[in-house]
C-alpha cells in the first residue's frame, strides 16, 4: 500500500500486483434497424466495456530489463536536454514541432514540414497539416501546464487540440461509447471498448494522483500513466495525440526534461505495432512492455534529434558563408527566426525582430537573393518566405522516425 499524502510506501507491506482489466455488462441501442451497415433486429443488444483498476496506490514492478532500460533513457534524455544549453531556444521549436507530426502520424495524420509550418501562418491547402499544428499548439499547452497538471489541465489540452472540430466536444469528457475496432457504428464485436462514460472523471483523477506519487522512477511513472490514459479514453477522439501530450508534460514536471520537448513520438513511431500491443499488455497485467516501448523510444529520438541537430547547424553554417551584408544588417538576426520557423510571412519576422513590417522587407529580400529563402505567394494570406533546406532537414527526421531498424 501507498500513503499518496507522503508520497511514500508505507512500511511493512510489499507492493501490489498490477491488476488485469475487469469487464462490466453494458446494453446497445441500435440508432436504426434498417440500411446496409444496420445492427441485425430492432432490441438492446449485450456488449462489455472495460473496467480498469484505480492504480494512484498502486507500485509497479517491471522486469529488470524494463527498469534498467528506463533509467538508461532517462540519462539520455537529460543528457541531451542539456547538450542543448543556451542553444535550447533555436531548436526547442522545431523539436516541438517534430513530436508533435510524429504523434500525429502515429495517427496516421501525415503532412510535409513545409505544409505544417505553412498551416501555422493560416494556410489552408492541407487539413492534415492544419490538424497537426494544431497538436504542436496541444503539445505546448501540455508544457506550458505542467507545472501544474490536474483534470482542467487534460481537459485544457484536448481544447486547444480539437478546437476548430466542436462535434468531438472539445476539452470535455466524454458522454458516450468510444471503442477500438474496425466497425465504427456498434461497439459489438470491438477490439476494446473503453470504461463507461460515468467512470471517466473518478478513473482521471485517480490517475493524476499517480502521477503525483516521487516513488515511482520518472520514467516508468509517465509510461504507466500514458497506457492508464489511453485505456480511460476519456474523450470522443484525439486520445492518442491528447496522451502523448500528457507525457510530455509529465517528463517535463519530473525534470526528465528541462528545456526541449524530446519527441519521444517518434522514437514510437518506428514501431506502432509494438507500442499498440504494448498497450495491451498493460490492460493485461504486464506494465513491462509499455515501460520498454517508452525507454526504447526516447533512445531513438534522441538519437534522431541529435541528426536533425547536427543538420540544421550545418545549415546555418553554409549561410554564414553566403551572407555577405555587413554584421549591422538585420538579414543576419533573420536566419536564426529561420532556423526556428522555416517558413514566415513579414508579420512573423516583424515580431521577431521587434521592428515594424515595413522594415523587414530589406531584409526577407537579401536572403532570398542570397539563395538562402524562397518567396511564394500564398493564396488569401499574402507571400511567405521557406527555406527548404530546414524544411529537408526536419523531413528527413520525419522519414528517420517512420523507418523502423532491423536488430
Amino acid at each position: 500500500m501507498v500513503d499518496i499524502m507522503s508520497n511514500s510506501v508505507v512500511e511493512g507491506t510489499s507492493p501490489e500486483p498490477w491488476p488485469q482489466l475487469e469487464w462490466e455488462p453494458q446494453v446497445w441501442m441500435p440508432t436504426s434497424g434498417w440500411g446496409v451497415d444496420a445492427d441485425f433486429g430492432s432490441g438492446h443488444l449485450p456488449y462489455k466495456s472495460a473496467v480498469p483498476p484505480n492504480i494512484a496506490a498502486l507500485t509497479p514492478e517491471p522486469s529488470t530489463e524494463a527498469t534498467q532500460a528506463a533509467e538508461a533513457a532517462v540519462q539520455e534524455l537529460g543528457r541531451f536536454d542539456a547538450e542543448l544549453g543556451a542553444r535550447v531556444i533555436g531548436f526547442a521549436p522545431v523539436l516541438l514541432r517534430s513530436e508533435a507530426a510524429s504523434s500525429s502520424q502515429i495517427e496516421n495524420l501525415t503532412a510535409s514540414a513545409r505544409a505544417i509550418f505553412s498551416a501555422e501562418l493560416g494556410a489552408k491547402g492541407s487539413h492534415n497539416a492544419e490538424l497537426i499544428a494544431a497538436n504542436t499548439r496541444a503539445m505546448q499547452a501540455a508544457i506550458d501546464l505542467s507545472d501544474s497538471l490536474s483534470p482542467f489541465a487534460i481537459t485544457e489540452m484536448h481544447r486547444v487540440l480539437m478546437n476548430d472540430q466542436t462535434r468531438h466536444t472539445p476539452g470535455q469528457w466524454r458522454r458516450e461509447a468510444v471503442w477500438i475496432g474496425t466497425r465504427s457504428n456498434s461497439p459489438l464485436g470491438a477490439e476494446f471498448v473503453a470504461p463507461h462514460h460515468d467512470r471517466v472523471p473518478a478513473l482521471i483523477d485517480d490517475v493524476i494522483d499517480f502521477t503525483a506519487r516521487r516513488d515511482i522512477p520518472a520514467l516508468t511513472s509517465t509510461s504507466i500513466a500514458h497506457a492508464q490514459f489511453e485505456t480511460i479514453h476519456p474523450f470522443t477522439d484525439g486520445n492518442g495525440r491528447t496522451g502523448r501530450a500528457f507525457a510530455q508534460a509529465l517528463l517535463r514536471r519530473r525534470g526528465v526534461t528541462r528545456n526541449v520537448a524530446v519527441p519521444v513520438s517518434a522514437g514510437l513511431l518506428a514501431d506502432v505495432g509494438g507500442y499498440h500491443r504494448a498497450l495491451t499488455a498493460y490492460r493485461e497485467g504486464d506494465v513491462s512492455p509499455i515501460i520498454l516501448a517508452f525507454a526504447e523510444a526516447s533512445l531513438r529520438a534522441v538519437a534522431n534529434s541529435r541528426e536533425l541537430v547536427a543538420d540544421i547547424d550545418e545549415i546555418k553554417d553554409g549561410w554564414k558563408q553566403r551572407l555577405t551584408v555587413r554584421r549591422s544588417s538585420a538579414a543576419w538576426a533573420l536566419l536564426e527566426v529561420i532556423a526556428e520557423r522555416p517558413v514566415i510571412d513579414s508579420a512573423t519576422a516583424a515580431s521577431a525582430l521587434g521592428v515594424k513590417q515595413p522594415n523587414v522587407y530589406p531584409a526577407l529580400q537579401v536572403l532570398t537573393d542570397a539563395g538562402i529563402l524562397k518567396s511564394k505567394a500564398e493564396h488569401r494570406t499574402g507571400p511567405f518566405w521557406r527555406s527548404d533546406e530546414v524544411l529537408g532537414a526536419i523531413d528527413r527526421f520525419a522519414e528517420r522516425a517512420g523507418r523502423r531498424e532491423r536488430s
